[in-house]
């Protein structure tokens, strides 16, 4: 008969590890610990429709077998990558003949939000009567993906990626079921979990790689016999958009460190860096503005840089931008300024520039006034002449307010400059 070590080998090393209990599921305590949702609706043996987000190997798919097995449910799977309606009529078929039998029934969608909504709302009716408790798993965020109905109807629970203490309890358990301890130095040990990346399921595939060999190895050892994991990055998933959304903000909080180190983790998910390069021009107009000027042609040239030399070559031009905007001094004045001139411009669409300001072409014109009484500024002291630019029926607005840091300092100054002889001419 072979030994536990052999079959361990037969047999993917994480379904072998998969949890017999909930007890043993790691990583989720605030659902799964004793003031938990999952643990309070097991004590009550009410398990509503449950959608289960959360990252690649944090226990969602070993949740939903084991929420099954615990309330005596008949546990039936069904992947949304190889299913269409078909499949979907006939589980629902079956899942009531289960019910009536006395049986309630689990249905666990893995990847639900590859279903199309015609898809999901075909669950809606089975759902509303019982006949199945729904429990979809998803890496999406279902607000996104899922359409309102079906998630009115469901309780969105979501769970963490692994703690690197949560992966040492795995690397130990897996030494203790094989009885055989993991052929890894220390050091190595903690850079594997690391590796990681907080996925379970691939902690597992990896030790299940170095089982074989004879002695300790290091880290170096280690890293040339493991496949580097892929960077979790899709660029038309959300984890796209939390990136892009932690580079700009870590940019606007001007921390250039952590600018540069979402910057990296885009460019390691294979993000086009001209897409970066975009941001980076609206970041310069929205987040600095008039603060230093001099951040919007960084930002430009930077993209014409890349657009000029490609990768790697180009990708210097980006961090040089990057760290450039994220030192700079900050406003946000420009950007204030054009939501609100644009909504008192909406409001007062219907008046026409005062006459003063109207070219006159032609006689008629002429005789309606146009042109007439208009100051030329060069003229003028100071090539200002201080005249009303506005329409006649609304007043001065101020819509541009420098909060003065960097270069508005003088823009400050300017402004108030052509204030005082703007007063001084009684306008």
């Amino acid at each position: 008969m072979p030994s536990l070590f052999e079959q361990a080998l037969c047999v993917p090393l994480a379904q072998k590890l998969r949890p017999k209990n909930l007890k043993e599921v790691v990583g989720q305590e605030h659902l799964l610990g004793e003031k938990g949702t999952l643990s309070i609706a097991l004590q009550h043996k009410n398990l509503p429709s449950l959608i289960l987000w959360g990252p690649p190997g944090c226990g969602k798919t070993t949740i939903a077998h084991l929420l099954a097995h615990d309330l005596g449910m008949e546990f039936v799977a069904l992947s949304a990558i190889f299913s269409g309606v078909g499949d979907l009529k006939k589980i629902f078929h079956e899942a009531q003949q289960f019910r009536e039998s006395g049986r309630p029934v689990l249905l666990f969608v893995d990847e639900i939000h590859r279903f199309n909504r015609a898809q999901q709302d075909a669950f809606l009716p089975y759902v509303e009567q019982g006949t199945i408790t729904l429990v979809g798993a998803t890496t999406e965020n279902p607000s996104f993906e899922l359409n309102s109905a079906l998630l009115s109807r469901c309780q969105v629970l979501v769970l963490h990626s692994l703690s690197e203490s949560a992966l040492a309890q795995l690397y130990t358990r897996t030494e203790e079921i094989l009885k055989k301890s993991i052929p890894l130095l220390p050091e190595a040990k903690s850079h594997l979990l690391h590796m990681a990346q907080g996925d379970g399921r691939y902690l597992l595939n990896m030790v299940e790689q170095l089982l074989p060999e004879k002695k300790p190895l290091t880290i170096d050892e280690m890293t040339t016999r493991l496949q580097k994991k892929a960077p979790l990055y899709d660029k038309h998933e959300e984890v796209h958009y939390n990136l892009i959304s932690a580079l700009h903000k870590s940019l606007r909080g001007s921390d250039v460190d952590a600018a540069l180190y979402w910057a990296a983790r885009v460019l390691e998910g294979g993000e086009d860096a001209l897409y970066i390069a975009r941001r980076l021009i609206r970041f310069a107009a929205e987040d600095i503005g008039m603060a230093d000027p001099q951040a919007l042609i960084q930002a430009m040239t930077a993209r014409q840089c890349y657009e000029m030399l490609g990768s790697p070559e180009g990708d210097l031009a980006i961090i040089q931008a990057i760290v450039y905007l994220a030192t700079a001094p900050k406003s946000n004045a420009l950007y204030r300024a054009e939501k609100v001139v644009r909504k008192c411009a909406k409001a007062t669409s219907h008046l026409m520039p005062p006459a003063h300001i109207l070219n006159a072409p032609t006689k008629l014109m002429r005789d309606l006034g146009y042109g007439k009484d208009y100051a030329y500024d060069h003229d003028h002291k100071n090539s200002f002449s201080g005249q009303n630019y506005f329409p006649d029926n609304l007043p001065r607005e101020t819509f541009f307010k420098p909060k003065g840091y960097g270069f508005e300092k003088e823009i400050l100054k300017r402004l108030a400059y052509w204030d005082k002889l703007r007063k001084e001419n009684g306008s």
